[in-house]
Order: C-alpha cells, then sequence, then structure tokens
C-alpha cells in the first residue's frame, strides 16, 4: 500500500478480485492504473461504478469519445486540476483527437478553444463547458437553443453528463490530494509532434 496524499492508494494485491479486474483492464487500454481508481479501490464498489459510468460515457457514442476528452482537458483546465489535464490528454490521444486540437485546449482555455481548429459544434461544446463550470443556471433558453442548432438531443445529454462527471472529479481528486498518475514511458514514446 502507498500513500500519497490524504487516502492509501491501493496496488492489485491489495484489492478485491473484481477490482483487481478493473486494474487489469485499465492497464491493458490506457497502459497504467490511473491513482484514482487506486484510490478508489478503498470503496470497492465507488471505483466500479465510476469505470462503468466513465467507459459508458467517454466511449463513442453520440459524440466521439475523443471530442468528450478534450472536454474533459478543457473542464479540468478551467477547475484547475493538473491530474485531469494529463489524464485526459492521454486519453484523448489514445483515442485518436489531433494533436493541434489538444495543443489548441492546453494552450489556452477559452480564447484558444474559440480560435482554433475546431468545428462550430466543437466550439459549441466548449462554450457550454465554460458556462456550466461557472454555474448550471448560465444556460439560459437562448444558450440552450444554440446548443440545438448543432447537436442533437443525445449529443446534448453526453456532453452535459461529460461536463458535469469533469466537474466533479477534480473536487475528489484535489480534496484527497491523489497525486498525478505518471504518464507511461510507452505514451511517451508513441506522441507525435
Amino acid at each position: 500500500m502507498r500513500v500519497a496524499g490524504r487516502i492509501p492508494m491501493l496496488e492489485r494485491e491489495q484489492v478485491p478480485p473484481d477490482v483487481a479486474n478493473l486494474y487489469d483492464a485499465l492497464l491493458a487500454t490506457r497502459g497504467v492504473v490511473p491513482n484514482m481508481f487506486k484510490a478508489l479501490a478503498n470503496a470497492p464498489a465507488l471505483a466500479l461504478g465510476f469505470a462503468g459510468l466513465l467507459k459508458a460515457m467517454l466511449s463513442d457514442g453520440a459524440l466521439p469519445g475523443w471530442y468528450k476528452e478534450l472536454i474533459g482537458i478543457y473542464v479540468s483546465r478551467l477547475s484547475g486540476c493538473e491530474y485531469g489535464v494529463t489524464a485526459h490528454t492521454l486519453s484523448a490521444r489514445q483515442k485518436g483527437a489531433a494533436e493541434e486540437k489538444i495543443a489548441a485546449v492546453l494552450a489556452n482555455v477559452l480564447d484558444e478553444a474559440e480560435r482554433g481548429p475546431f468545428s462550430e459544434n466543437e466550439k459549441a461544446g466548449f462554450r457550454a463547458a465554460e458556462i456550466l463550470h461557472h454555474s448550471p443556471h448560465g444556460v439560459d433558453d437562448a444558450t440552450f437553443a444554440a446548443l440545438q442548432r448543432v447537436f442533437n438531443d443525445a449529443q446534448i445529454v453526453e456532453l452535459f453528463a461529460t461536463i458535469g462527471a469533469f466537474e466533479m472529479f477534480p473536487r475528489l481528486i484535489e480534496g484527497l490530494q491523489i497525486p498525478t498518475t505518471p504518464v507511461p514511458a510507452e505514451a511517451l514514446a508513441g506522441r507525435k509532434g
């Protein structure tokens, strides 16, 4: 058991079999078991539940998974959560996001997203993230109508769920002081640009 931050981060041999299976799946897909899951393993049902939520939410669906990872980077930047920025940058790359889009989100939160290499739909999603970050009451009827012009209902639900989740996770991570997961060497070696 390793303690970093405020809560022990459990290794594979310290967790129940269903969480060990989760660790194996994370290692196979991400190249690393994120520290957030090592901390969540202290409450196995939450670790498994969050894994299920994130898999459903961040997979390709009404919106592509790589775009939802860019939203994750964006919201993490707004929240000042370096853990989230690092994790979603890795995931965005693994899901095929263009390096120029990742760089634009990393460069300068709203300004670069507005000027960057994004479609009007993608820009609308970043605007929604910015508004929701400040207050859910900021999504007035005019803002919602603008979203409906570029997204269908399923896309809006996925977008809002992604934004909402990545408003919650920084509070968990920062409150427990979970250290940023090191990026696997293989991911750094395979990085372009």
